[in-house]
């Protein structure tokens, strides 16, 4: 099965910088595009950011500027360098990964999500 495994988050000053990590683990052929979204308690998931094999980027209009999305395609691995962290930043970050397995099905994997608390 695709696994996704996330690292970084934590808990940051308003102003100070951090580095998400996203590597699919095993199970994936192909990778189509991938990126990360974001929930705050009682909110809906929201896009952040997202890279396509080829390198072409979106961003939220709340995060241009601030957050820099970058994959490293031969380690299946997605980052997200976030700067000038706000405290409306803070909530659970997941990986997104669409692309086909090993067995040719194209699908929409999820990390399990990591934590962002940005204190005020």
């Amino acid at each position: 099965q695709v696994q996704l495994v996330e690292s970084g988050g934590g808990l940051v000053q308003a102003g100070g910088s951090l580095r998400l990590s996203c590597a699919a683990s095993a199970g994936i052929f192909s990778i189509n595009a991938m990126g990360w979204y974001r929930q705050a308690p009682g909110k809906q998931r929201e896009l952040v950011a997202a890279i396509t094999s080829g390198g072409t980027t979106n961003y939220a209009d709340s995060v241009k500027g601030r957050f820099t999305i970058s994959r490293d395609n031969a380690k299946n691995t997605v980052y997200l360098q976030m700067n000038s962290l706000q405290p409306e930043d803070t909530a659970v970050y997941y990986c997104n990964l669409r692309g086909k397995n090993v067995y040719g099905y194209e699908r929409n994997y999820w990390g399990q999500g990591t934590q962002v608390t940005v204190s005020s």
